[in-house]
């Protein structure tokens, strides 16, 4: 990159983190006795996990290292270039894994389980859960993990659903896990704190809620439920509960550190001193030279040769973008998303193309994820289905009856999908809905199929009224409305 120094102090010290501590606790059962000491052990570790997503939160949005940036020489030339691919990173993750609202399909062609699976994916569109599956997701992708709670709805409140369903914030929000075979999880907690900086813990059992303010429980507030589970579910990214970029934080800084200094490269390449050999120039002199654009300059009393000249090293462009780019490939190949080559060749296939751009990759890291939401979606289901079945007549699944389906890229090769399609249908021995799931043409294949069995039920009985009525009157079989024409 040419003979340039860099002169600026060291950027502040990417945190070298490794994903969320588990909280884990030896006691056997959370009581009203061992509550408060419960969750003050668990808080030293909480605080370390919030230390580092509200660290990763701020990087996601912009505030990083480079922002503290220092030069010693020339210090007014010190440029602080954020180039943000944390957020490239995170919005790609979430918009690719679900881009599209994720359905519960049926695992049963019962026609009950059918119509229970659409009531249930009615539901969760008036809960507006998309987008709620949308924030866990870009929690998971920042931080880690994400929390999610699920409460029934209050005695008289009116509501289209029977539950209600609510992000919660990582940062304030955790789970005790046991430290027995299973690690089940013992306690969950969400706290803030009120205007008077009181902290106020929400600490939910199995069985029982506790208000504690402070460390005081709130005797008042503080009483039973009968959820038979804890109503606040964690959805880790994956076993080490690491964020997409964390792993990437010190390219990631180096690109910015990179930018940063290739601009002030041309910057100073721009406002190059200026030097003198053989020859003494007055400061006034100097800032006349500087207005007028010239300079008379007095003779060398020693006889030697005079030089006016700029003092100009250019930086590199070429080898500084050979390293730049070397740096982001290397972050998308370790965060499995496709990269930018762009290349072509006239034996591309689609299927080669998903290959050579990393397309496939970025395919396989979803699916992993996929499995890791699936885990800790079938645990909130499961108190889902247990509110619908005690507040509403509707909805009497279980969970061995529902799939959970991600509707990503259902749109690509819509033609080969269509052929998919009308092929099972045409064969006799494969149920219409499973057609018409498999083939990956609808969003929600359980409407889809619902829709498309009541359309076809109608016409058929048009079709029969058409024909009853042409054996009853034979002169008018062509006229649908059964009616004479005037003659």
């Amino acid at each position: 990159m040419g003979n340039v120094i860099d002169t600026s102090k060291p950027v502040s010290e990417t945190r070298q983190m490794s994903g969320r501590r588990v909280i884990k606790s030896s006691v056997k059962e959370i009581t009203d006795e061992n509550v408060v000491a419960v969750l003050q052990k668990a808080l030293s570790d909480h605080d370390f996990n919030r230390s580092e997503i509200d660290y990763l939160w701020n990087y996601y949005k912009g505030k990083q290292p480079i922002l503290n940036r220092v030069k010693d020489v020339r210090p007014k030339i010190c440029n602080r270039i954020v180039e943000n691919r944390a957020n490239e990173i995170v919005s790609f993750k979430v918009g690719y894994l679900c881009g599209e609202p994720i359905q519960y399909i049926g695992r049963s062609t019962d026609e009950s389980v059918t119509k229970g699976i659409t009531a249930l994916n009615e539901l969760m569109f008036a809960e507006d859960k998309a987008t709620q599956d949308q924030e866990i997701v870009e929690w998971q992708m920042i931080c880690g993990t994400a929390y999610r709670l699920v409460l029934p709805d209050e005695p008289g409140e009116e509501d289209e659903s029977p539950f209600e369903m609510y992000t919660l914030d990582p940062r304030d929000t955790f789970v005790v896990y046991s430290n027995e075979i299973g690690n089940k999880p013992l306690m969950a907690v969400k706290y803030s704190k009120d205007e008077n900086e009181v902290t106020h813990y929400s600490v939910y059992t199995e069985n029982y809620y506790w208000l504690i303010d402070g460390d005081i429980i709130n005797r008042e507030e503080s009483k039973p439920h009968a959820l038979d589970m804890i109503p606040i579910f964690e959805y880790p990214a994956n076993n080490a509960r690491l964020g997409s970029f964390e792993i990437v934080l010190p390219l990631l800084d180096a690109i910015n550190n990179v930018e940063s200094n290739r601009m002030d490269g041309v910057e100073q390449f721009i406002q190059a001193f200026w030097k003198f050999i053989g020859c003494h120039i007055e400061k006034e002199k100097f800032k006349e030279f500087l207005e007028e654009g010239a300079i008379l300059v007095p003779p060398n009393d020693n006889g030697g040769n005079i030089d006016v000249d700029l003092v100009v090293k250019e930086l590199n462009q070429g080898q500084t973008q050979t390293l730049k780019d070397d740096l982001y490939n290397a972050v998308l190949t370790i965060c499995g998303m496709p990269n930018r080559n762009g290349g072509s060749s006239t034996s591309d296939t689609g299927a080669a193309v998903l290959l050579r751009d990393g397309w496939s990759l970025a395919e396989a890291r979803a699916k992993d994820s996929e499995h890791m939401f699936k885990k800790a979606e079938k645990k909130m289901l499961k108190l889902v289905l247990r509110i619908c079945r005690d507040l509403s007549e509707n909805i009497n699944l279980r969970l061995k009856d529902i799939e959970l389906q991600f509707t990503r890229r259902n749109y690509e090769n819509i033609q080969s999908k269509s052929q998919v399609l009308v092929s099972m249908l045409q064969q006799p021995k494969i149920h219409p809905l499973l057609a018409f799931q498999h083939s990956g043409l609808f969003v929600d294949p359980e409407r889809a199929y619902t829709l498309s069995m009541n359309y076809y039920e109608e016409q058929q009985e048009k079709l029969a009224q058409q024909q009853m009525a042409a054996q009853i009157n034979p002169n008018n079989s062509g006229n649908p409305n059964g009616s004479e024409e005037d003659e």
